[in-house]
């Protein structure tokens, strides 16, 4: 079986600083660049070194866009459709909603199979106004229909794609990388904050992810040695984020740090009272992942994609219902009071999700699925639709 010409589109770049889509197209590029696959990421200049040629085995292509919330990633995304169109690619890989519309010029052009990974419903969140999210609606049903083959990251998308549209999915769900257990270290002395005494969030700044929610759940924990570190930045959110500064100034034990990447942010996961993720929507949070990776408690929202990652409530993994902070509250306190417990369930549930998420599982499935969309453009069939909710499992 020839290697393939793969253009990778719809990512800020790579190498992978922030963003759950960003980190998705990496790993999985590199790992199908191993393969001996030719593999293109397109980039947006200013999040990549535009001198880096190469990552992993993988070709960086810096593309220009204009900085703004609303066209920076369509514009980018056409001008990345025009280099691919000419550019002799066997998949063009397009990734989200947005950037998923080029596909039907793609589709059309007929030069290359096309294929598109969901990574969520871009067009529920709260930063888009209608006519962004009217916008982004039609790019969900573009989604369902236009490229050769769609990828949902989550069963419940995937589900959620064959009863609204009756289309035929693969769920492909995202990976993890284990994260290595640092002692405490420079972050935490730079923070001001000890092991074990400190409650992680980590993750964009946004509505959806309601970390102003977990704010005035902490307020209400009688700890005054315990801290709350809420690491993110915004994503086009700066009055969201300016009221979430107000909010934590009112609580000293609550730290703004910002961004953390890299190893830094493996050493604040590793020494977590428990990670909190308590987001209204998701597709499949990496974070969520990575914390379950390193052996640490998390404490999540009952929405879907979490209730797949965790599977049961118990210690170590711990839900509360989506957007109550008073149960939120409770769950904190209930990993506080025992954190032997909570420890000893948070390791099992690490053992759990480092064996069913996977990234070269992950690369597998999506070399599969580039070769059934190759069939299918060759046989010049559309996207597969079914009278009855079908997701294809990994």
């Amino acid at each position: 079986m020839r290697p393939l010409r793969v253009a990778m589109i719809g990512q800020r770049g790579v190498p992978a600083t922030w963003g759950g889509i960003e980190h998705h197209v990496e790993e999985i590029g590199a790992r199908l660049a191993a393969r001996g696959h030719h593999v293109t990421v397109f980039c947006r200049r200013g999040y990549a070194d535009p001198r880096a040629a190469t990552h992993r085995g993988m070709e960086l292509r810096p593309v220009p866009t204009v900085a703004s919330k609303h066209l920076e990633a369509i514009v980018h995304s056409g001008l990345c459709s025009l280099h691919a169109a000419a550019g002799a690619f066997d998949v063009v890989h397009y990734h989200a909603l947005g950037p998923g519309l080029l596909a039907a010029p793609m589709r059309l052009a007929g030069s290359a199979a096309v294929v598109q990974t969901v990574h969520g419903r871009d067009d529920r969140r709260a930063k888009w106004g209608r006519a962004a999210r009217s916008l982004l609606r039609a790019g969900a049903w573009s989604s369902a229909r236009v490229p050769h083959e769609t990828i949902a990251v989550s069963e419940h998308l995937g589900y959620e794609y064959a009863r609204r549209y009756g289309s035929v999915v693969h769920h492909v769900p995202n990976g993890v990388r284990p994260v290595h257990s640092l002692p405490p270290g420079d972050v935490l002395a730079r923070l001001g904050v000890e092991a074990g005494r400190y409650v992680l969030f980590v993750g964009r700044l946004v509505p959806e992810k309601a970390p102003d929610l977990l704010v005035r759940a902490f307020a209400g924990i009688p700890d005054p040695g315990l801290r709350l570190v809420v690491a993110g930045g915004s994503s086009h959110t700066d009055p969201y984020v300016s009221g979430l500064r107000r909010l934590a100034r009112a609580d000293a034990r609550v730290i703004l740090a910002g961004w953390v990447t890299g190893p830094a942010l493996d050493e604040l996961y590793a020494n977590a009272a428990c990670f909190v993720l308590p987001s209204e929507l998701e597709g499949m949070p990496l974070t969520l992942l990575e914390a379950a990776s390193v052996g640490t408690p998390v404490v999540a929202s009952s929405i879907p994609p979490h209730v797949e990652v965790l599977r049961v409530a118990g210690p170590g993994r711990r839900l509360f219902r989506t957007g109550d902070g008073g149960h939120l509250r409770e769950a904190l306190l209930t990993v506080l009071a025992d954190p032997g417990a909570e420890r000893a369930g948070a390791r099992s549930l690490r053992a759990e999700v480092l064996a069913r998420f996977d990234w070269d599982r992950v690369a597998d499935r999506t070399e599969e699925i580039y070769r059934r969309a190759l069939a299918a453009g060759r046989r010049g069939h559309g996207h597969r639709t079914s009278r009855e909710p079908m997701v294809n499992p990994t």
